[in-house]
């Protein structure tokens, strides 16, 4: 096995602790590592990447739920636009996109750049929102807006779908303020939202010309696995917003290197 891969499953971990910590993170790790340390190519490494976060998020959702830290019903509520978007995204609109999307004599933006790039911008918007601190909304009115929800859903899945991220950045925000939950549930139930739509992804992107190395995908998400286990136990013993601010200013730094790397330093 290459010292890389090694090195690459031992960072896989840290991508199920993060899912287990704080409910989201996972594919801002999982995509960086799997380009940048594995050797894997943009585009199907998001597809990887979706495959990965789900099926760890799955395992940690179950974790929440023995808790009893899980909302179904806003499992569903907002699970169904999501699912819808990432599936159409990861079918019909990533396979569309030209290679090439533009060139000059000095420039020549290709697909997987751009999908680099905006995986970067992801990136940067979520270090935001976690460096941040996130307070919940207090509030006596109990009436959910559904239009928001299907909308913010909608959103969520097609950026989840483009950069193979499982959306819990997004997610955790639109459940506190749009759906009205308490911070502990709203970090369960992200989970399952993001194991259903990146699982739902990944079975939309699956095409038969592509190679999957299952070996790498199937060993890269066990560790995950083990990670969110970890998490979650330290979920219990460590503030998770302490821990969610410095993660915040991890992926800042790592959202500013792809850019540089991607436009500039190639």
């Amino acid at each position: 096995m290459e010292t890389s891969h090694i090195f690459g499953y031992i960072l896989a971990v840290f991508v199920g602790i993060t899912l287990g910590l704080v409910g989201s993170g996972g594919s801002i790790l999982s995509v960086p590592i799997l380009v940048y340390v594995m050797g894997v190519e943009p585009i199907l490494a998001t597809a990887y990447s979706l495959f990965i976060v789900g099926t760890t998020a799955l395992f940690g959702g179950i974790q929440k739920a023995k808790q009893q830290l899980v909302d179904f019903k806003k499992v569903v509520l907002f699970g169904i636009p999501t699912i819808l978007a990432v599936f159409i995204t990861r079918k019909i609109l990533v396979p569309s996109i030209p290679e090439v999307i533009f060139s000059t004599a000095s420039f020549t933006l290709h697909k997987s750049v751009l999908i680099m790039v905006v995986f970067a911008i992801v990136m940067i918007v979520a270090s935001v929102r976690m460096i941040k601190p996130l307070k919940e909304k207090i509030s006596n009115d109990d009436k959910l807006n559904y239009i928001s929800i299907f909308l913010q859903g909608l959103f969520i899945g097609f950026v989840a779908g483009f950069v193979g991220a499982g959306g819990g950045f997004l997610i955790i925000p639109a459940l506190l303020f749009l759906a009205k939950t308490p911070m502990k549930m709203a970090v369960g139930t992200s989970l399952f939202i993001v194991a259903a739509q990146s699982l739902i992804g990944f079975v939309g992107d699956i095409r038969p010309e592509q190679n999957i190395e299952w070996k790498l995908l199937l060993t890269f998400t066990i560790c995950s696995i083990i990670g969110v286990f970890i998490g979650s136990y330290l979920s219990k013993k460590v503030a998770g917003e302490k821990l969610k601010t410095g993660f915040g200013w991890f992926v800042l730094a790592m959202g500013i290197f792809i850019i540089l790397n991607e436009l500039f330093l190639k």
